[in-house]
């Protein structure tokens, strides 16, 4: 009698936990090497745009992942590719996505240039839908030389209150603003006339992301190296889109008893709320290869003082959260 009791109570709290474990999202998010992902609310729907995450010659192409709940995705397949910008042949880094009167614009890096002489850098693809297929825009990159020692990667598209465009990328240490003009086919100067101004903190090494909150600039980038133990998320918050930016601390990194190599991450606000997540990469334990990242979502969080209070990385991810009850 005690022994089938036992069982009933076991069988209900077994059951009591299936029915918690659906509402959470569960860590990585979904099935695949992904790293650099780039979070986005479209309509109903909430979307994850990353990197493919292999060596570089195998980087031909990006997919992307919707959900209405932060919980169940949704694959979309191939959504851009090396055989649709001509003039890329490989290392498809770092999707940035923007919607803009009806189009929906996915930044992305290609070929991983090491000076000017090379063809790449940051090219476009535009599409009518956010799950693509996105064509080549320009034509060739957008981007194509380095400025102020920054390597043409790691874009950013952010829009301000004002609704001007800013593209903040680079790498190899270096971070630079830039103002997209109206149809992104370019950029537009700056008051004193320059185009590219740096605004690289201490730490910087890729990977900027920036967002606006209570109206301070919060900008954000990843710091270590990428195949590394040391790679993590650190932040500063300034009072424009052009800095100064002075680094207050790290947000993100590794836990060494849930993932490694925790960074290039982005934020995804939940509309009308002021919840916040953060969508990153990370290694799982024990893997070594350091193409291995997996892209995980995880709560986001605010002191009093608007400072980004430390992210704990989990296992479990985020709650359910519909975008039709927002």
């Amino acid at each position: 009698m005690k022994k089938a009791v036992f069982i009933a109570v076991a069988l209900l709290f077994a059951g009591t936990l299936s029915a918690q474990e659906v509402q959470k999202a569960g860590n990585p998010v979904f099935e695949g090497w992904y790293a650099d992902p780039e979070g986005a609310v479209f309509g109903d729907q909430y979307w994850v745009f990353p990197t493919f995450s292999a060596p570089y010659k195998e980087q031909v192409k990006m997919d992307a992942f919707s959900s209405p709940d932060l919980v169940n995705w949704t694959k979309h397949e191939q959504v851009i590719d090396t055989a649709s910008v001509a003039w890329a042949d490989s290392a498809m880094w770092a999707p940035s996505i923007i919607e803009k009167d009806g189009k929906y614009f996915l930044f992305f890096a290609a070929n991983d240039i090491q000076k000017d002489e090379q063809m790449g850098g940051i090219g476009i693809g535009v599409s009518d839908n956010p799950g693509g297929p996105y064509k080549d825009y320009l034509g060739e990159p957008l981007l194509s030389k380095f400025h102020n020692g920054a390597q043409p990667i790691d874009q950013f598209v952010f829009q301000d209150e004002d609704g001007q465009y800013y593209m903040i990328y680079g790498g190899w240490g270096h971070c630079n603003i830039t103002k997209l003009n109206d149809d992104f086919t370019g950029f537009d100067p700056f008051e004193d006339g320059t185009v590219f101004k740096e605004i690289t903190p201490d730490g910087y090494v890729e990977g900027s992301f920036m967002f606006t909150r209570n109206d301070k600039y919060y900008f954000m980038w990843s710091e270590g190296g990428w195949g590394g133990p040391n790679y993590r998320v650190a932040y500063a918050i300034a009072d424009s889109p052009q800095g100064p930016f002075d680094r207050i601390g790290v947000v993100l990194e590794q836990d060494s008893s849930v993932a490694t190599g925790a960074g290039h991450h982005s934020i995804i606000k939940a509309p009308k709320k002021d919840d916040w997540y953060i969508v990153y990469h990370r290694r799982p334990l024990g893997e070594t290869d350091p193409n291995h990242r997996v892209t995980s979502i995880d709560k986001m969080t605010f002191d009093e003082n608007g400072h980004i209070e430390p992210v704990q990385i989990t296992f479990e991810g985020v709650e359910k959260q519909s975008l039709q009850e927002n």
